[in-house]
C-alpha cells in the first residue's frame, strides 16, 4: 500500500456524478484506511460481503477493514451506469490481486461482475448505498429508500 502518497481519507473527494463512484471508492479503498472507506457510504448503506451476508454499520466496516488489510489496490472498470432520479445501478468489474503482506496470492474476484446502488445525497455528493461484492443477484437484499 502507498499511503505515503495518498491523501487522508478525509482529503478525498466525494463522487459528484454516478459515473465518478467506482474510482472515488477506489481511491478510498487503497489509502488502505476503513475510515476513508466508510466515508463513501450513507449511513444506512449496505455491503454484500457474499451471498447472503449483508452488512451495514461496524460489520460493514470491519469487512471493508478485512479486503484493505490485504494491502493491494482495488481495481475498477465501469462497465453500465443506469440512472433514475437520485439512484444509480452501477455494474462494475472489479478485482483485488496481487501478493498480500504476508505473502498470500491474493485473486479477488476473478471475472465476475461486482454491482451497487448509488444515491444523491442532499450535498449533491454521491455515496454507496448498496455494493455488492462478486455481484450476485441472490446476495442483494433491496432496502426501503429512506427520504432524503
Amino acid at each position: 500500500m502507498t499511503n505515503e502518497i495518498l491523501p487522508s481519507g478525509s482529503d478525498l473527494p466525494l463522487a459528484t456524478s454516478p459515473e465518478q463512484q467506482p474510482y472515488v471508492f477506489a481511491a478510498a479503498f487503497n489509502t488502505g484506511d476503513p475510515d476513508a472507506i466508510e466515508r463513501v457510504y450513507e449511513a444506512g448503506g449496505v455491503f454484500v460481503d457474499g451471498p447472503g451476508q449483508p452488512t451495514t454499520g461496524a460489520d460493514r466496516r470491519e469487512a471493508n477493514a478485512r479486503m484493505a488489510a490485504l494491502g493491494l489496490p482495488i481495481e475498477v472498470k465501469p462497465r453500465h451506469v443506469y440512472v433514475a432520479d437520485d439512484i444509480a445501478l452501477l455494474i462494475v468489474d472489479w478485482a483485488i490481486r496481487g501478493t498480500s503482506s504476508d505473502g498470500e496470492e491474493v485473486d479477488i474476484p476473478g471475472n465476475r461482475h461486482g454491482c451497487g446502488a448509488t444515491r444523491r445525497g442532499r450535498n449533491l455528493a454521491l455515496r454507496h448505498r448498496q455494493p455488492v461484492r462478486n455481484g450476485d443477484p441472490e446476495a442483494v437484499t433491496w432496502l426501503p429508500q429512506p427520504p432524503l
